[in-house]
């Protein structure tokens, strides 16, 4: 009997990543919410997903994690440097988002404590853990 993680882990890591490109879309494009430069890092390293565990999904290939795990952990780690910099303006370089919106920024606060980041990380994170269940089963 294949586990749950097995069985739906592609469709729930590609349901993932649909929703966070739909979000990054609709809060620069309907909100009109002009992404900093760590924002479009993290779409560099999302929008890709969608499409790779598109095919993934339809061919049910779990060998995409070769491709994927490393895209989504590296998103993690600038979602989780861009949450940091937020919290704590003062550790930011003074090189790193010069252009346009600084990454320091906090445009949306959801709740009162959800940030854009942090729904990014939030999907960096569900994607990676849903693979690595899926390599376990």
């Amino acid at each position: 009997m294949r586990s749950l993680a097995d069985r739906f882990g592609l469709y729930f890591a590609w349901l993932v990543s649909i929703v966070a490109m739909g979000g990054s879309l609709y809060f620069s494009e309907v909100l009109g919410l002009v992404p900093c430069v760590l924002c479009w890092y993290q779409r560099i390293l999302m929008y890709p997903l969608v499409i790779l565990l598109g095919i993934a999904t339809y061919r049910q290939d779990k060998k995409i994690s070769t491709y994927v795990l490393p895209l989504s952990l590296i998103g993690l780690v600038i979602s989780a440097y861009h949450i940091l910099i937020q919290t704590f303006p003062n550790l930011a370089s003074e090189a790193s988002c010069q252009a346009g919106v600084p990454c320091t920024v906090d445009s949306l606060h959801l709740f009162g404590f959800i940030t854009i980041p942090m729904l990014a990380g939030t999907a960096f994170l569900l994607i990676s853990i849903s693979f690595l269940l899926m390599r376990r089963s």
